[in-house]
């Protein structure tokens, strides 16, 4: 990690002062510190540097300590040859290329409100380092880098559609299916919630698409969620004809642990969850067409969840517990704008880059601007530090910024973190 910041220094020429001299003497000035090398070979390409007035161009490599160099067996490996400086932080030996020539080395100097404002950024904490410094950033810099983060959050999930899209050998609707069914799991649920669409295939489904019945009874067959023991009419016909089905199609349910309900509100337990994508199911899946139909708006986008639950369902949270009047058949608000959020966008902008449609990626952006921001404590938390969350786009950006960056202590690739190191530097020119 200290050879990273090393490089991150060098890269940003972000050392105590311009007066640098090699181990032996002679003045160094960096014109250029070169091109970031994250392959193998020197760390840095195409730098120049003038040493003693003559100009010099080539690589430079950075290690912790000189000795470093033998120890990696640089001086054996012809693709260092062109290196033209060696960058250290402790300067214990003398270096040479493969002829045996030395090469120039110079110690770096980091300041030390600098140094321990590095140190801060690889250290793990409640609370991050940079956040006395976040009042302090140009709102125009903040939007800039919320607005990336967000597309960035963004493409991540889409990302994750390509994929299923090869595995689905370019099924839109199915990866419309699994997408859905993922956020249907809010999170917590998320990932078994996959697994089941991907363990029970659309084109299953589909054969029973006239029975919601059926539909339930394989959906939480497979999810390893219908009871042992039968307590109503309604459980005993979904464990007989899940019986029925899994012989027939020679299906393996889940194991029911994967499934999380500790601190759970009861209307997310995943059973009515399932029951949902069951409804959603009936009658033939043609959400994929419908979402792209709709994309011009939230309000019609949202509707086409706007689907109400079977009527055991309206007085049971789960399979066979105690009945509850009045528990409801339809998803609230909040839950409908996550799904818009988790499934929706990403379905919109996916779509729109595969067939080279701006109209849906920018509809699928302008979904999140209209949505309201999320309720959770990363939001929270940004909020108290003084960044404003208005929307869906604001707060989804936040939760990448927390869990890309803040919580991984990758503060030097961060815009934020970057301009605080800047200032610990003394560097005015990012912080103005």
């Amino acid at each position: 990690m200290v050879e990273l910041l090393l490089q991150y220094v060098w890269q940003h020429r972000l050392w105590a002062s311009e007066q640098m001299t090699t181990t032996d003497g002679a003045q160094v000035l960096v014109l250029d510190p070169g091109r970031l090398n994250t392959d193998a070979g020197p760390d840095f390409f195409n730098a120049k540097v003038k040493i003693d007035g003559t100009t010099w161009v080539g690589n430079v490599e950075v290690h912790v300590r000189a000795s470093d160099w033998g120890r990696h067996h640089h001086d054996r490996d012809r693709a260092y040859d062109s290196v033209i400086l060696h960058v250290v932080e402790a300067s214990d030996k003398v270096v040479t290329r493969t002829d045996g020539t030395v090469i120039p080395q110079v110690v770096l100097h980091i300041s030390p409100r600098l140094s321990e404002c590095l140190m801060q950024c690889t250290v793990n904490g409640n609370e991050m380092s940079c956040a006395g410094y976040l009042e302090s950033i140009p709102q125009v810099a903040v939007t800039e880098w919320v607005e990336s983060l967000a597309l960035e959050r963004l493409q991540a999930k889409v990302a994750r559609l390509y994929e299923w899209l090869d595995l689905t050998n370019g099924n839109w609707q199915e990866v419309c299916y699994i997408t859905v069914a993922r956020a249907l799991g809010m999170g917590v649920n998320g990932d078994a919630f996959e697994r089941l669409a991907r363990c029970t295939p659309l084109h299953l489904l589909g054969k029973h698409a006239d029975s919601l019945l059926q539909l339930e009874a394989l959906l939480l067959g497979q999810a390893g969620l219908l009871p042992v023991d039968a307590e109503g009419d309604y459980p005993s016909l979904l464990i007989r004809e899940y019986a029925f089905l899994r012989n027939k199609f020679g299906l393996q349910p889940m194991d029911s642990s994967v499934w999380k309900m500790f601190r759970m509100r009861p209307h997310n337990f995943p059973q009515r969850r399932i029951a949902l994508l069951a409804r959603l199911l009936c009658g033939g899946f043609s959400l994929m067409s419908s979402i792209v139909n709709a994309a011009d708006s939230a309000d019609d986008e949202r509707a086409l969840f706007a689907v109400e639950l079977g009527d055991y369902w309206s007085t049971h949270y789960t399979l066979g517990g105690e009945p509850h009047p009045g528990v409801g058949t339809h998803l609230s608000e909040a839950t409908l704008n996550v799904l818009l959020i988790n499934a929706v966008a990403p379905l919109l902008y996916a779509y729109g880059e595969a067939t080279d449609n701006a109209r849906l990626t920018d509809a699928a952006v302008n979904i999140l601007l209209a949505l309201p921001a999320e309720r959770n404590r990363v939001v929270a938390t940004f909020k108290r530090l003084g960044l404003p969350c208005h929307s869906a786009l604001d707060s989804q950006a936040f939760v990448q910024l927390w869990q890309a960056y803040c919580e991984k202590n990758k503060c030097i690739y961060c815009r934020f973190g970057h301009r605080m190191l800047r200032a610990a530097a003394g560097d005015q020119s990012e912080t103005n």
